[in-house]
């Protein structure tokens, strides 16, 4: 006798639920893998968990990549509907939002993957393009700030030169300062020594006087 059709219902105990979706889960994972292998089909698989965590898979391409190119087509499709249908603005509007909406999500998700966070979900072709984003990402951000760096210090050498010659320049013109004052003094003095020769000169003397 055949098995019966066994009713399928929301499981009550937490635990229970917690596994079978865990070993729900890698079943279709272990399937969506399979099939892309055995067909040579682009599968991507995105679940989301009662707690709102997401579980997802892609095959050899990139997620981003399959999810542009579902937009891509997606977004025509319902286009083409819409050409048909009696409100084609409204329609197009609601496209629009929707294709706005899963790029909002995509981007959403990439910077939590970026940040490190929810990491859980992806698969091992999946990080190690996402070590290679950053990696590359990496070595922009270090060769943009030794660049920043090279030219700061550069700068900082400019006005160095540029104080070391205006130090030069104050310091010769205080040398010369100081020797036209030491000149003035000296010739002060030389004046002062002819002013005093000719003063006693000038002075009547006392034996000339008594005679």
């Amino acid at each position: 006798m055949g098995r019966g059709k066994v009713e399928l219902r929301k499981i009550e105990n937490k635990i229970n639920r917690q596994v079978t979706f865990s070993k729900r889960r890698g079943g279709l994972v272990k399937k969506a893998h399979e099939i892309s292998v055995l067909c040579d089909a682009e599968v991507a698989l995105i679940v989301f968990s009662q707690k709102g965590k997401i579980f997802e898979y892609s095959s050899d391409s990139c997620m981003e990549q399959i999810l542009e190119r579902y937009e891509r087509y997606s977004y025509a499709e319902r286009r083409l509907l819409a050409n048909n249908s009696e409100s084609p603005v409204q329609e197009n509007w609601s496209l629009e939002y929707t294709k706005l909406k899963a790029r909002i999500d995509l981007l959403q998700r990439n910077h939590k993957h970026y940040m490190g966070e929810d990491l859980d979900s992806m698969s091992l072709k999946d990080l190690q393009n996402l070590e290679q984003q950053l990696d590359s990402a990496l070595k922009l951000i270090r060769s943009r700030k030794n660049q920043l760096m090279h030219e700061s210090i550069s700068e900082l050498q400019k006005k160095e030169r540029a104080i070391l010659e205006e130090n030069n320049m104050l310091t010769k013109k205080i040398k010369e300062k100081d020797k036209i004052v030491e000149q003035q003094g000296e010739w002060h003095q030389q004046t002062n020594q002819v002013s005093t020769s000719t003063s006693f000169l000038l002075q009547p003397h006392q034996c000339l006087n008594m005679g």
